[in-house]
């Protein structure tokens, strides 16, 4: 201490004795080379924050007229501890966060990186010439910072760890001694290592650590782009995914861009990859045993609690889910806490006390390796190494401090237990060992030796027993279909991993179906699922890790078979399982359009097939929610027709986006004639979307079509304002085209939905997209009393608000007009008569059973007569026109004195029974068909009604 200035400032002079007490390090520092701390006082540098940028250019004027080699090597060095002393200064003073500290070591790493790289490529390039591409590019060493420099988190006494790489093959051009890119940059990188790694009288600058590379220490020490992406498709391991997480490229530029792309597949899977959890505990087991070996219990970073508990944590959200959300895919561990929940995949209060316990262990690591500037995470016995600890950390004594700590390690270690925790083997009650005669595996389908079911009489009729036992009533039946997956192609192609999570999940789904009414139709059911995923084994992982998932799964699909279908045909849904709390939710309207953006801003608005596999996923997942409230109860018929609807009005206005955006690219926008304040979209399109049918009624079901309308309002001269201008006919047509593509296309996610369009002007033989002037003329001149009756129900859905308002005003004009009667009746009758004679089954008219929706008494009975009422009496009652669903115009219809209060209300309960019916039958996978005797009242109600407003439909 007695080396130490003597300072006049008595702010500083308390801080400087702070941190000399607190580190022998700085302490020597300062003894030796007194000069740097004077600098860092006379420059103000110790009381202010600086950039990456600031950092390298005070290593560039450290630098500048270096020639030699070693002076390279020492002038790095004495740059090293001088930004040493004022980043140890700042944090144990407490003037820089905690992660103001870490990205200060980051950013002198990176600098002196980049210093000495472009120093010894520049020296190496005057001997041997410039690495150049066979294309004839020059070509740079790619750097990827690894580990905690990846992250941007380096510790005060931390290695880099590195990976070096080049873009492709070649040869240097115009030194005296050429050689391969490949040699060029070999030793380029062992210079670089050099300059950092060894020890010399001034020290080093950073330790390198090159084991992360593909083969590891045996491996080569450089890698062509094609050579690492090949290794990591045919070789890459689980902790390889891990490690490239915080992957980034310090050095190379576009070319390093271009790397990391071939690089994310890798690291981040298209689907669900629930298997991350298999293999963070397989880690996490290494790294205990380890600690047990080592005995590093008081380990910061290693030990129970730790630092790399909470890694973990974050790291394992990402490899999981980072293919579907882009906004995991960083390498900051705090900003991944703040994305998982602002993606509602942490509680926010979970993540901040793993955030508070991160910063206080890294407060705690630093405070460790400032001490003597060694890479040590294991807390000090000696008192006078804990003194300074507890100096650094601002704690009175050990016990207080010790507290904190294990409180904060308690914290992480339940989040941690919580999400990775070991998997506890079934009790021998329970799983295969109730099924399988005694002495065999109770957990393991292989071990269990499913031939010996075929070759053994007794094994099987014992197994066929102990389902029994389980409540099974056709054990038989269960047994063979095990059977027949143990004997199947689809087993025998699995991998040793698939069969090993296959073993540990069957026993557990077995046990979730017992108790279940029907539990061989439900297991049978599901089997089919297991099928379906068991080449995707990570899925049979997340049922396997979440038993209440595997709980809601069976539940849901013992309810309902179609919903059970589009698990087998979207297991990416089953991560929807995962939470109760949202998978009952249905969201509203403004909500799904939230979510819905969100997800779609995500990606490239170029990629028309990724923002249509996206809106496939959204759908699907959404209709998930949606069914799985109707049949727990949850939700009534009305709102699950409302939630339906709304779903997909948002994914129609997404859709239009879509394709808008896409044909704006190509061709720009349709001029304008009048020069009104510019609105949003899609509110200035010019066009809109009209839905018919239960799209327009607010009545969808789930596996309903879209019947839609395009209509258009713009000038028939002038074009697109584009580089490839069209006129605007061409333009609206289009937009319906890709429009439709987006909706109606097959993909590998599936179809959005089915789209029809028979009910534009003309049907089939009419323009896709009709003009809102045709639309008038059609409607008020040309078309059929059916068509009026499809307009009852006819709705804007999206598109420019002037041209919605107009075909608002042109629908009520139309429904408004006087009719004779006498002629509306006959023609609503012989309409209704030949739909009956072409849609109703032919099998349903011989066995006499009731169709719900075409029978006699039925819906579209009740249908016809509400369309016939809006028709007939609108011209004197406009309230009847104001609404396009059946329910609110029954309503209307008795408060206008029209029906009679007991009439509308008996259609209305009629009517609601019937949708009910057949949204259970939908979900049951069962036609809308019932027997004769059931809704015998409501049946006898409508028909009473039909005959008394528009007479018998068979006359």
């Amino acid at each position: 201490m007695e080396a130490l200035p003597k300072l006049d400032d008595p702010t500083l002079a308390v801080q400087l004795e702070r941190v000399a007490s607190a580190s022998k390090y700085f302490s020597l520092q300062c003894q030796q080379r007194p000069e740097l701390l004077e600098a860092l006082l006379a420059s103000g540098s110790l009381s202010r924050c600086y950039g990456p940028d600031d950092i390298k250019q005070q290593l560039a004027e450290a630098l500048h007229g270096c020639a030699e080699s070693n002076d390279l090597d020492r002038r790095l060095r004495l740059f090293r501890h001088r930004n040493m002393l004022r980043i140890l200064w700042r944090d144990y003073n407490r003037l820089a966060p905690t992660m103001e500290t870490t990205r200060d070591l980051s950013w002198l790493a990176e600098a002196c990186i980049s210093a000495s790289l472009d120093w010894w490529h520049k020296q190496l390039a005057q001997e041997h010439g410039e690495p150049q591409g066979e294309d004839g590019q020059p070509q740079q060493l790619v750097v990827l910072a690894m580990g905690k420099l990846g992250a941007g988190e380096l510790n005060l006494s931390s290695d880099i760890d590195l990976i070096f790489a080049y873009p492709d093959s070649g040869n240097t051009v115009g030194g005296r001694r050429p050689l391969s890119n490949q040699e060029f940059f070999i030793r380029l990188g062992q210079r670089l290592i050099a300059s950092l790694d060894k020890t010399t009288p001034e020290g080093f600058v950073f330790r390198v650590d090159m084991r992360l590379r593909p083969y590891g220490n045996s491996g080569a020490l450089v890698f062509s782009f094609a050579a690492m992406e090949g290794y990591y498709q045919e070789q890459g391991r689980d902790w390889e995914r891990y490690a490239l997480i915080k992957a980034r490229p310090v050095s190379g530029g576009a070319a390093a861009e271009e790397l990391m792309a071939t690089l994310r597949p890798f690291v981040y899977r298209r689907y669900l990859d629930f298997s991350a959890i298999e293999s963070l505990r397989e880690m996490k087991e290494s790294i205990n045993s380890a600690v047990r070996r080592g005995g590093l219990e008081n380990n910061v970073k290693l030990g129970p609690g730790g630092i790399r508990e909470v890694e973990f944590i974050a790291q394992c959200f990402q490899l999981i889910r980072g293919g579907q959300l882009p906004s995991l895919r960083q390498q900051e561990l705090l900003n991944v806490l703040e994305a998982l929940v602002q993606e509602g995949l942490l509680p926010a209060e979970a993540a901040g006390e793993l955030r508070d316990a991160y910063l206080f262990l890294r407060d705690t690591e630093h405070a460790i390796q400032g001490y003597e500037d060694k890479q040590s995470q294991e807390l000090p016995s000696g008192e006078e190494a804990q003194a300074a600890l507890l100096l650094a950390l601002g704690f009175d004594d050990w016990d207080s401090f010790m507290a904190c700590l294990e409180g904060h390690r308690r914290k992480v270690s339940h989040h941690f237990s919580e999400l990775i925790a070991p998997i506890e083997e079934p009790a021998p009650e329970e799983g295969y060992a109730q099924i399988w005669p005694e002495g065999q595996a109770a957990t393991k389908l292989v071990d269990l030796d499913f031939e010996s079911l075929t070759a053994s009489v007794d094994a099987a009729v014992q197994a066929e027993a102990r389902l029994a036992a389980l409540g099974f009533t056709d054990p038989a039946k269960v047994a063979d279909a095990l059977v027949r997956l143990r004997e199947s192609t689809l087993f025998r192609a699995m991998q040793a991993e698939g069969r090993t999570r296959l073993d540990r999940f069957i026993p557990l789904l077995i046990q979730a179906c017992r108790d279940q009414q029907e539990p061989d139709q439900v297991f049978l059911r599901l089997l089919h699922l297991v099928e379906a995923v068991a080449r995707r084994s990570a899925y049979l992982v997340l049922l396997t890790e979440n038993p209440t998932a595997l709980k809601e799964l069976v539940t849901l699909c013992a309810a309902s078979p179609w919903i059970s279908e589009q698990l087998t045909r979207h297991p990416a849904l089953l991560d929807e399982l995962l939470d109760p709390r949202s998978l009952y939710q249905a969201p509203d309207k403004d909500e799904l359009r939230q979510a819905l953006a969100k997800r779609l801003e995500q990606l490239a608005p170029e990629d028309t097939e990724a923002n249509m596999d996206a809106l496939r996923h959204f759908k699907s997942s959404e209709v998930l929610h949606i069914a799985a409230s109707e049949v727990t109860g949850r939700l009534p018929l009305m709102q699950v027709s409302d939630k339906l609807t709304f779903l997909a009005e948002v994914l129609v206005e997404a859709a239009l986006k879509v394709a808008w955006d896409d044909l704006v690219r190509k061709h720009g926008e349709p001029q304008k004639d009048d020069q009104e304040p510019v609105k949003p979209f899609p509110q200035s399109t010019d066009f809109m979307v009209l839905g018919y049918g239960k799209f327009g009624g607010i009545e969808l079901g789930y596996g309903s079509d879209l019947d839609l309308v395009f209509v258009y309002d713009a000038s028939a001269k002038g074009a697109t304002t584009g580089a490839k201008p069209i006129d605007p006919g061409s333009f609206y047509t289009r937009l319906a085209q890709r429009v439709i593509h987006i909706l109606d296309s097959h993909t590998a996610f599936g179809r959005l939905y089915a789209v029809d369009m028979r009910l534009r002007p003309s049907g089939d033989s009419g323009m896709l997209v009709t003009t809102f002037a045709g639309l008038v003329e059609y409607q008020l001149g040309q078309a059929w009393t059916w068509e009026h009756q499809a307009l009852v129900r006819a709705r804007p859905l999206v598109g420019d608000s002037l041209l919605i308002q107009h075909c608002q005003e042109l629908r009520l004009q139309v429904l408004a007009q006087s009719r004779d009667l006498a002629k509306l009746k006959q023609e609503v009758v012989d309409m209704r008569r030949r739909m009956r004679e072409h849609l109703l089954p032919a099998e349903v008219k011989r066995s006499g059973d009731f169709h719900l929706k075409h029978g006699e008494g039925g819906i579209v009975d009740i249908e016809f007569m509400v369309q016939y009422a809006v028709l007939a009496w609108s011209c004197d009652h406009p309230a009847l026109a104001a609404w396009t669903d059946n329910v609110r115009i029954l309503e209307a219809l008795a408060q206008e004195g029209l029906f009679s209060a007991t009439e509308a209300t008996a259609l209305t309960e009629a009517y609601l029974a019937f949708r009910s019916a057949v949204h259970q039958l939908d979900l049951l996978q069962q036609p809308a068909v019932v027997e004769p005797a059931r809704f015998e009242a409501e049946r006898a109600a409508v028909r009473a009604k039909w005959a008394s407003l528009l007479g018998n439909a068979e006359e």
